[in-house]
């Protein structure tokens, strides 16, 4: 087997991406979204008409013209995600505005919607995770969302104290990354991480440590990977979400694949529920996470506005 079906043998493997072509071709479980994904398929020619319809809405002639845009972003983002849906046997990640990272109330209002709009084309909620920023506000709306049957997937995850709320929390999933926090600590350091030693390697094992230790049901699914050695050495965990450049790497690759990550692990973390003040210290502790969370939702904002821009004004994306 190469080394894509070795990992499909001990790790779910999920699509990152919304292209449908690279999707049949590795059929993966499930597949994610964001606005940085939206707005690359605004430009590829199998959505044209998806993004057509969404313009036509987009430009109603209303006193409400955010309204009308809302709801042409929303429509564009499922026509996708339930065309990934007939691809895939489970679910697909569609993402809150990020501009809403820090509104728990609007958080949960703009979840409702996707999900209902999910199920006006007749697709049950069973099928859909709700994307949401990793913030103190957003993990208590997937809080609210799963007491109500709503199950989340928290994105931007780059620290510990982001992980140990979420699983507080009852997240269904959390999406930690790996790729940026390599970033961060090669422009800090300088230094030439190998797969073991790489930061968002160590992370994302610390934390897989932490939940099968203390029994957490929170479902673990690295994301944002730089290169293949970073998914090699996660083998195991729950689930990783991998883009089609790298999936394709694997697959081309006949080398053996070893198991790196196990449900039996120790923890040197031990449960402790977090207090928002308690949340908001620990996370201005760790500069990385703390830096990497504000850009990141910085610039999935800024693309949900080139989105929008592109729905009111017919422009190609740049």
């Amino acid at each position: 087997m190469n080394k894509l079906e070795q990992l499909k043998s001990m790790t779910d493997v999920v699509a990152d991406t919304g292209d449908i072509e690279a999707i049949a071709r590795y059929q993966p479980i499930d597949a994610t979204t964001n606005p940085s994904l939206l707005l690359k398929a605004a430009g590829m020619s199998q959505y044209a008409h998806y993004l057509d319809s969404a313009r036509t809405v987009a430009r109603r002639a209303s006193d409400q013209q955010s309204v009308c845009l809302q709801q042409a972003c929303r429509q564009f983002a499922v026509d996708i995600g339930c065309e990934i849906l007939s691809l895939i046997p489970g679910r697909v990640s569609s993402e809150v505005d990020a501009r809403l990272s820090f509104d728990t109330d609007q958080t949960v209002a703009q979840a409702m919607r996707l999900i209902e709009a999910f199920d006006d084309r007749g697709i049950s909620s069973d099928r859909i995770l709700i994307k949401i920023a990793s913030t103190w506000e957003g993990i208590e709306a997937a809080r609210q969302l799963e007491r109500k049957g709503i199950q989340c997937n928290l994105t931007l995850l780059f620290g510990f104290a982001q992980a140990a709320a979420c699983a507080d929390a009852g997240v269904y999933l959390i999406s930690p990354f790996v790729g940026r926090i390599l970033d961060w600590y090669r422009a800090k350091t300088g230094e030439a991480y190998s797969s073991e030693t790489d930061p968002g390697v160590v992370s994302v094992r610390r934390i897989y440590r932490y939940y099968k230790a203390e029994r957490y049901q929170t479902v673990v699914m690295g994301a944002s990977f730089r290169n293949t050695g970073e998914i090699e050495a996660l083998a195991g965990c729950d689930r990783l979400t991998i883009s089609p450049e790298l999936l394709k790497a694997l697959e081309e690759d006949g080398g053996q694949l070893a198991r790196k990550l196990k449900p039996d692990g120790h923890s040197d973390d031990r449960r402790a529920v977090q207090s928002e003040g308690s949340f908001r210290w620990a996370l201005n502790e760790d500069p990385m996470a703390t830096e990497k969370l504000a850009e990141g939702i910085r610039n999935f904002a800024a693309d949900q506005v080139k989105l929008e821009q592109l729905l009111l004004q017919g422009s190609e994306p740049a």
